[in-house]
């Protein structure tokens, strides 16, 4: 009894140095990201321009956001880009994870290679591919050497395509953080499940199309909940790449946020843009949570 006591006496005493330590990340956590936001949420709803006004507005700044052609052009932007963004690592994840999976000799290099993207800022992704897509240097001028001289890869000077140039950059950066989710799911399941599906004869792409790919719908559903928010929240890469340009053509919402609210002395509408930002990463993040939290019903 004397142990069980002195043991109990020593996990309340854990428990209160452990609360202790976290107490500061609290009220930082507390102060910088829900402060921050709540604050940001209120300039939203007054006439802020080059400096924070307690001028109440109401919604107007918001009326205004919907109004602004350039706002809903990089709505349409962003809805490109985030094709893009999300269906080609989620395809080319997939595929280098069935190639990995095959249990290569090269499989450490192979991952080494693929993840390595992944360790640079997007900062860095966009000054090399900013170099590389230039037209009269970087790849263009590579292939023109090799012979074929009218070539030409200006997408950041088009209009149309200079989105696109984004989607490329990003895609190669994420795309092995992805295969590495998909990699984790396939040697995940049981072994069970495949040495049994091949006594049945599966074997090849029948194993994988009607065994294995099935179980990664949670490495799918994960997948999709980083690179959704990603897109939305992207902001470095378009302004290393493309600046926005041609014109408007790339610009994306966090470049608008950041564009109204320390360019042009709206304060006001750029914190509007920056609290429906936050209501859209919230729309795909909250049901997970509520579905993750939810209980769960057990079969009687």
């Amino acid at each position: 009894m004397k142990s069980l006591m002195k043991g109990l006496r020593a996990s309340g005493a854990e428990r209160r140095t452990a609360l202790v330590c976290l107490i500061p990340m609290l009220l930082l956590g507390a102060v910088f990201f829900y402060g921050f936001l709540l604050w940001t949420g209120w300039l939203s709803l007054t006439r802020s321009n080059l400096l924070p006004s307690n001028d109440f507005v109401g919604l107007l700044q918001y009326r205004r956001l919907l109004e602004d052609p350039r706002w809903q052009a990089s709505l349409w932007n962003l809805l490109r880009f985030s094709l893009g963004f999300v269906l080609l690592p989620l395809l080319i994840g997939l595929g280098l994870a069935v190639l990995l999976d095959q249990r290569l000799r090269a499989e450490g290099v192979l991952r080494w290679v693929y993840l390595h993207p992944m360790a640079l800022s997007m900062v860095v992704t966009g000054s090399a591919w900013r170099w590389l897509m230039d037209p009269e240097q970087g790849l263009a001028e590579g292939v023109r050497r090799l012979g074929w001289t009218e070539f030409r890869w200006d997408w950041l000077a088009q209009e149309d395509m200079a989105v696109y140039a984004l989607v490329v950059a990003a895609v190669w950066q994420i795309s092995g953080f992805v295969m590495a989710i998909f990699l984790a799911g396939l040697r995940g399941i049981d072994e069970s499940m495949v040495q049994a599906a091949r006594l049945d004869g599966a074997s090849g792409w029948t194993l994988y199309r009607r065994v294995l790919l099935p179980q990664l719908g949670p490495c799918l559903f994960s997948a999709l909940l980083i690179l959704l928010p990603a897109a939305i929240k992207t902001f470095d890469l378009v302004a290393v790449l493309t600046e926005g340009g041609p014109g408007q053509s790339s610009e994306l919402p966090a470049f608008y946020m950041f564009q109204m609210a320390f360019e042009r002395s709206r304060l006001g509408l750029g914190a509007a843009s920056a609290i429906v930002m936050v209501m859209m990463v919230l729309s795909i993040a909250l049901p997970y949570a509520f579905r993750r939290s939810a209980p769960r019903s057990t079969a009687a």
